[in-house]
């Protein structure tokens, strides 16, 4: 081979790596831009079904008589007439 073939397979080498790593951002660093994004895009898809779920239990405590007579029996111990609150404690040394 000539020297002129040589010095083009050594400019497309070099134009070959440049397009890896050369620019601002190289491959590598594309393919792990890309990672992040896809991990945040996957944690935003998360978060969205537990702001859901809460949305759904702050309609259901406003609005369903059901679910406020369990939170005020469980949370503030309130019982009907008639009824007798028995509080279970463990005896402390």
């Amino acid at each position: 081979m000539s020297s002129r073939t040589w010095a083009v397979i050594a400019i497309l080498v070099l134009m070959g790596i440049f397009a890896v790593q050369g620019g601002e951002y190289s491959w590598w660093d594309h393919r792990t831009l890309e990672r992040r994004l896809e991990a945040e895009r996957d944690s935003a898809a998360r978060l969205e079904v537990v702001i859901d779920s809460l949305e759904q239990m702050k309609k259901s405590l406003e609005t369903d008589p059901k679910v406020q007579e369990r939170i005020a029996r469980e949370v503030y111990g309130m019982i009907r007439p008639g009824e007798h609150l028995y509080r279970i404690t463990t005896a402390t040394k």
